[in-house]
């Protein structure tokens, strides 16, 4: 990742929350320790932001509510090939009248193109996909209700009884912060709570990851291994990963990375 890339990524965490710790921005950018403490004194002299021990705070703090984890705008651009490929591949999974969840995610927006041929019911908590499925596709829409967190372009419900419990969905569709031994990892527990409430409400669970996914992790799990049903991914996974995904008796669905490339020239 380029300087540039992790100043933008390190200015935005910064906006997000009071503080943000050099650990947390190690881990969103892949930088080293020592690259990241080079690039919060570099932007603190630039007075771009206040350096605070251990960590980062901006001068002037948002003051709209926030999540953990890079905001949407700076990981849609993020292993854009892979994601495309891996999108097109889980919609291949779905039959038109069929009623879906597509959780939140960079990966899983690019679900919306394929999709404009579908008529699915579809089931979501990100603008950005309902948006784009309600104005190009004759998809059914459905959203559910909660406080707006602009920087990831989701809604979160807090209560229990909102209209997640009212949905049945065939398949959920849903991304990650990370995949490890222990499970899938997400970066906020608002987005926890949040997600476990609609794995509830689905037959299947699939899992859209790009093989960068594999060597993130955060402090938080989702759910165990286990509780996947299909994993999507690109070719760019390892032999050790792959082994992990299959000992978990996961239905492991790896797509040429190429695939999106291909399909967009043809």
């Amino acid at each position: 990742m380029h300087e540039k890339e992790r100043h933008r990524i390190i200015l935005s965490a910064v906006q997000e929350r009071p503080v943000a710790t050099i650990l947390e921005l190690c881990s969103m950018t892949g930088a080293s320790e020592a690259t990241i403490r080079r690039d919060v004194s570099a932007l603190d002299e630039d007075k771009k932001l206040r350096r605070v021990r251990g960590g980062v705070e901006a001068l002037h703090p948002n003051q709209f509510p926030s999540l953990a984890g890079r905001p949407f705008a700076i990981n849609e651009a993020i292993n854009i090939t892979q994601k495309q490929a891996i999108a097109r591949r889980a919609v291949e999974l779905c039959d038109d009248g069929e009623p879906i969840i597509i959780n939140g995610g960079t990966t899983t927006f690019q679900m919306v193109h394929p999709l404009a041929t579908r008529r699915c019911q579809v089931f979501t908590n990100s603008f950005p996909i309902a948006e784009h499925l309600l104005k190009n596709s004759k998809n059914t829409v459905l959203m559910s209700g909660g406080v707006i967190y602009r920087e990831q372009n989701i809604v979160l419900s807090p209560f229990d009884n909102d209209v997640t419990r009212n949905f049945y969905a065939r398949r959920m569709f849903m991304g990650a912060q990370g995949v490890g031994p222990l499970g899938v990892m997400e970066a906020d527990p608002l987005i926890i709570q949040a997600e476990q409430k609609l794995i509830g409400q689905a037959d299947e669970l699939v899992l859209l990851v790009d093989s960068g996914k594999f060597e993130s992790r955060s402090s938080l799990v989702l759910c165990p291994l286990n509780g996947i049903d299909v994993l999507i991914t690109d070719d760019g996974i390892s032999d050790r990963a792959a082994a992990m995904v299959e000992s978990a008796d996961i239905k492991l669905i790896v797509v040429p990375a190429g695939a999106a490339k291909e399909e967009a020239a043809s």
